[in-house]
Protein backbone atom coordinates (compact mmCIF):
# COMPACT_ATOMS: atom_id res chain seq x y z
CA UNK A 1 0.00 0.00 0.00
CA UNK A 2 2.82 2.47 0.36
CA UNK A 3 4.35 2.13 -2.70
CA UNK A 4 0.39 2.67 -4.09
CA UNK A 5 0.13 5.51 -2.31
CA UNK A 6 3.85 6.78 -3.35
CA UNK A 7 2.57 6.46 -6.84
CA UNK A 8 -0.82 7.79 -6.38
CA UNK A 9 0.92 10.80 -5.03
CA UNK A 10 3.85 11.02 -7.82
CA UNK A 11 1.10 11.33 -10.31
CA UNK A 12 -0.34 14.20 -8.88
CA UNK A 13 -3.71 12.57 -7.12
CA UNK A 14 -4.38 11.79 -2.95
CA UNK A 15 -5.54 8.79 -1.90
CA UNK A 16 -9.10 10.06 -1.78
CA UNK A 17 -9.31 10.62 -5.41
CA UNK A 18 -8.98 6.09 -5.90
CA UNK A 19 -11.98 5.02 -7.50
CA UNK A 20 -11.66 1.14 -7.85
CA UNK A 21 -8.60 -1.31 -6.32
CA UNK A 22 -8.33 -4.84 -7.68
CA UNK A 23 -6.98 -7.37 -5.05
CA UNK A 24 -5.01 -10.18 -6.05
CA UNK A 25 -4.28 -12.96 -3.57
CA UNK A 26 -2.19 -16.00 -3.88
CA UNK A 27 -3.98 -17.18 -0.99
CA UNK A 28 -7.64 -16.07 0.19
CA UNK A 29 -7.27 -16.87 3.46
CA UNK A 30 -5.46 -13.68 3.84
CA UNK A 31 -8.06 -11.65 3.04
CA UNK A 32 -8.53 -9.91 6.58
CA UNK A 33 -4.95 -9.16 7.17
CA UNK A 34 -5.10 -7.63 3.71
CA UNK A 35 -8.34 -6.22 4.50
CA UNK A 36 -6.88 -4.43 7.81
CA UNK A 37 -4.26 -2.83 6.35
CA UNK A 38 -6.44 -1.29 3.28
CA UNK A 39 -8.91 -0.09 5.35
CA UNK A 40 -5.68 1.85 6.97
CA UNK A 41 -5.12 3.41 3.61
CA UNK A 42 -8.88 4.65 2.61
CA UNK A 43 -10.28 5.75 6.08
CA UNK A 44 -12.74 8.36 4.55
CA UNK A 45 -14.53 6.74 1.13
CA UNK A 46 -13.35 3.58 0.54
CA UNK A 47 -13.12 3.19 -3.30
CA UNK A 48 -14.91 0.12 -5.23
CA UNK A 49 -12.50 -2.80 -4.98
CA UNK A 50 -12.64 -6.70 -5.98
CA UNK A 51 -10.40 -9.34 -4.40
CA UNK A 52 -9.82 -12.35 -6.02
CA UNK A 53 -7.62 -15.55 -5.39
CA UNK A 54 -4.99 -16.32 -7.93
CA UNK A 55 -2.43 -19.41 -8.39
CA UNK A 56 0.36 -17.42 -8.94
CA UNK A 57 1.68 -13.65 -9.22
CA UNK A 58 5.01 -12.99 -10.64
CA UNK A 59 7.92 -13.12 -8.87
CA UNK A 60 6.14 -15.20 -6.18
CA UNK A 61 4.35 -12.27 -4.42
CA UNK A 62 1.49 -13.09 -2.04
CA UNK A 63 -0.31 -10.04 -3.04
CA UNK A 64 -0.63 -7.19 -6.11
CA UNK A 65 -3.02 -4.61 -5.88
CA UNK A 66 -3.66 -2.11 -8.81
CA UNK A 67 -5.81 0.82 -8.44
CA UNK A 68 -7.57 3.89 -10.98
CA UNK A 69 -7.27 7.39 -9.36
CA UNK A 70 -9.86 10.26 -11.47
CA UNK A 71 -9.37 13.93 -10.64
CA UNK A 72 -12.95 15.18 -10.84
Amino acid sequence: MENIKNIVFAAGFTMNEVVKCTIFLKDLNNFAAVNQVYASYFTECPPARETVEISRLPMDAIVEISCTALKA
